[in-house]
């Protein structure tokens, strides 16, 4: 059963908007200009019970705006931080490439910021402990902030300490009064912040003076050339530029002094931010690089957002057409995964079991549930030997290497993988 959800007329102190005054996140300006339309969702990290899909189900609008102020994408929100991640269904140590690079990262900053003993590591929304974990086997100081209190019960067993709660000001000002960060980490979780002035306001106030902020993100700009549509779901209120990012740090005292390109999530930028007062650390030549390269892509201009919705419709027939013709010509399809991307790819698609027989996810919190608005059952991945499906659909396509590398066995019986995004493609 399904009940789709009106907007909510509540407004910005509870973290909600109404669709009759949305206002940008950022900067207050109307929001007035559609970036894509992907109809309505359940929220992407509800899996459910085989009691609960029994019971009736919300859906929420799931539509994408950008801010011709600032241009900043985001979505109203349908929902409050606490409903979304209290209980949170992603843990970040079940993808191996993702632990690895969180190891990497560790390493680059303990080298590069010459962190040792005395210093303060603080990582925002740190999940299960997968990246501070490599800090704490060093002997480094740290605290994770986690506002789902069953993922931090798992950094906890690692022996890393974890506040449970979610960040602003106001709990930065706390921290800082306790001697504060020489090290703020903040790995895709801008994107999860409904206040983002309150939420970088709290990064100035965390700093030690000579303190260093990073944040990763989804860079819309392979987002928009890669037709990462699928990313948008209600948990991820924003979705950033370069620019956009830098102007909203900039308002809050940070001077952005470096980024970096790197391959996580499709395509993600790593920032660097210190407080705008702290001339020790000059501005580097990829700030400027990136900021010119977006500047001629067009990401001040409206016309630059105007084609992504015909590139989301081609690709939602392109796959409606493919499982249909499998279906038609006996073949059995399955999914790879259970990520929130996969449910908003499916949901908007209006794919079911009628066209996906089912799916697996490495993840034991997930297996045993039911995808959000599709039905699908999540098994585990040994699902997949058992009923020799000629085609696996992989849902997280930002790891297909990894995923087609654990199930090498599926071509033993000439089974092929298939990749939604950017584009439609199968795999011998």
């Amino acid at each position: 059963m399904i009940e789709t959800a009106q907007p909510s007329p509540l407004h910005s102190a509870d973290g909600l908007a109404g669709a009759a005054s949305a206002r940008c996140r950022a900067c207050a300006a109307a929001l007035t200009r559609e970036f894509v339309d992907l109809g309505s969702s359940p929220l992407a990290n509800d899996y459910l019970s085989a009691q609960q899909i029994q019971q009736v189900e919300k859906f929420y609008p799931l539509k994408a705006y950008v801010c011709t102020s600032c241009y900043l994408v985001q979505l109203e929100a349908q929902q409050t931080p606490d409903r979304i991640f209290s209980d949170y269904a992603y843990f970040s140590s079940y993808t191996d490439s993702w632990v690895r690079h969180a190891r990497d990262y560790a390493e680059m900053a303990i080298g590069r910021f010459r962190l040792d003993q005395t210093s303060t590591i603080v990582e925002i929304a740190s999940n299960d402990g997968y990246l501070l974990q490599h800090f704490h086997a060093r002997g480094l100081p740290v605290l994770g902030i986690e506002p789902a209190r069953n993922v931090a019960q798992a950094a906890e067993r690692k022996g890393i300490r974890t506040r449970v709660d979610f960040f602003g000001l106001a709990l930065a000002r706390e921290l800082a009064g306790a001697g504060g960060a020489d090290l703020v980490i903040a790995n895709n979780v801008l994107a999860h912040v409904p206040d983002l002035n309150d939420f970088v306001a709290g990064i100035a106030a965390l700093l030690k003076p000579g303190g260093v902020a990073t944040l990763e993100f989804p860079h819309l700009l392979r987002l928009v050339a890669e037709n990462q549509f699928d990313t948008i779901y209600h948990e991820h209120f924003s979705y950033f530029s370069f620019t956009a990012a830098r102007s909203i740090l900039a308002a809050h005292g940070l001077t952005l002094f470096d980024v970096e390109e790197l391959s996580t999530h499709g395509g993600s930028l790593r920032i660097f931010a210190r407080l705008a007062s702290d001339t020790s650390r000059p501005v580097g030549p990829a700030v400027d690089a990136l900021l010119q390269r977006e500047e001629a892509a067009g990401v001040r201009t409206p016309a630059y957002y105007d084609s992504f919705a015909e590139q989301v419709m081609r690709a939602k027939r392109d796959l409606l057409a493919f499982l249909i013709d499998a279906r038609r010509r006996g073949r059995s399809v399955v999914g790879y995964g259970a990520p929130a991307k996969g449910n908003t790819l499916l949901n908007y698609c209006g794919i079911r079991r009628d066209l996906v027989d089912y799916t697996v996810d490495r993840s034991p919190h997930k297996q045993g549930r039911f995808l959000p608005g599709t039905h699908i059952p999540i098994h585990s991945p040994a699902r997949i030997a058992e009923t020799r499906p000629d085609y696996v659909l992989i849902l997280p396509w930002n790891v297909r290497d990894e995923v087609m590398g654990q199930m090498s066995h599926v071509r033993s019986w000439g089974g092929r993988f298939v990749v939604p995004i950017p584009e439609l493609r199968v795999f011998a």
